[in-house]
């Protein structure tokens, strides 16, 4: 993949007293369409997203999260999905959106989906680029459907994250192993392709994880999914969202849930999707940025032409 040859560079935002996040913007007037990166990545992962949708009418923003990227460390030590939306949500009033499509992919999904059900009069409608929805365990037994498989020799990393995190750190004492050990998301984890990335996708990616503090702050997550990091505030992630949702799967990955068909229906219940993107692994938005910008242009198409009709500053 050929870096974009427009890479929007990052303002910082303050949204509440002495916290700011560091957000990709694009199209301002246009409809509101948040982009929520997840693990291993950062905003830079819409690179290729951001500039097109903002042309096809959308008022985009790339947010790197509390710890990422380019963005505050948390100030009260919370990473979880609550804390996350309280940032976003209060990013939201800055910009001045009453409501939003939110696009979510990894992390990121699971951030829209807890959103959509805890702020549900902040969130339009939903694009979920992989298999991340609700935790409805009784929902899905009743009907049927098993519990997914665990797959130990792929997610090795998920107990070190979670119960090593220091450790772990520690043992990755300089940039470039803290850089290599993020790059090997996009290599022989078979989360993608093998040739899905080449060295210069990999060194702007990884870039920002040089960082030990950066990389420390990523591994809260699978602290939260372990048990081992106290919560804000309970997960939002126990009913099925009713928002309308574009559901895209990248079919050549290993990270795919078992039954990913039947849970969707259950889940999304407003649910266009899943759709299978062949060719594509767990990074869609940079593997194949062209079928994202297309799907989320069509799936918005009724907001974009009221958005047309309206005035504004966009017309």
């Amino acid at each position: 993949m050929v870096l974009p040859t427009e890479v929007v560079a990052p303002e910082r935002i303050e949204v509440r007293d002495g916290h700011r996040l560091a957000v990709r913007r694009r199209g301002d007037g246009g409809v509101p369409l948040l982009l929520i990166h997840g693990f291993p990545c950062t905003s830079r992962i819409w690179s290729h997203n951001i500039v097109p949708l903002a042309e096809a009418g959308f008022d985009v923003v790339a947010a790197d999260l509390r710890g990422y990227g380019d963005s505050d460390f948390a100030p009260d030590d919370f990473y979880d999905l609550n804390a996350f939306n309280t940032d976003l949500t209060a990013l939201f009033d800055k910009l001045g959106w009453d409501r939003a499509v939110i696009a979510g992919h990894d992390l990121g999904a699971m951030i829209a989906v807890d959103m959509a059900n805890r702020h549900p009069d902040r969130v339009d409608r939903l694009v979920i680029l992989d298999d991340s929805m609700p935790d409805l365990a009784e929902t899905f037994a009743a009907a049927g459907i098993p519990p997914s498989r665990p797959k130990p020799a792929v997610y090795d990393y998920q107990r070190l994250q979670g119960g090593h995190a220091d450790a772990l750190v520690a043992d990755l004492g300089t940039p470039e192993q803290r850089r290599r050990y993020i790059g090997e998301f996009y290599g022989h984890r078979m989360w993608c392709p093998p040739d899905a990335f080449d060295e210069d996708d990999l060194a702007f990616l990884t870039e920002p994880y040089g960082d030990a503090d950066r990389l420390r702050a990523s591994f809260a997550d699978y602290e939260v999914v372990m048990g081992t990091r106290p919560l804000s505030a309970p997960e939002m992630l126990d009913r099925p969202v009713q928002q309308r949702a574009l559901v895209l799967i990248g079919a050549d990955q290993v990270t795919i849930g078992d039954h990913a068909e039947q849970r969707c229906a259950l889940a999304f219940p407003a649910a266009v999707g899943p759709f299978w993107v062949k060719g594509a692994g767990h990074f869609m938005p940079w593997e194949r940025p062209s079928t994202v910008n297309r799907a989320i242009h069509a799936f918005c198409g009724d907001l974009l032409a009221t958005a047309t009709t309206r005035p504004g500053p966009h017309t």
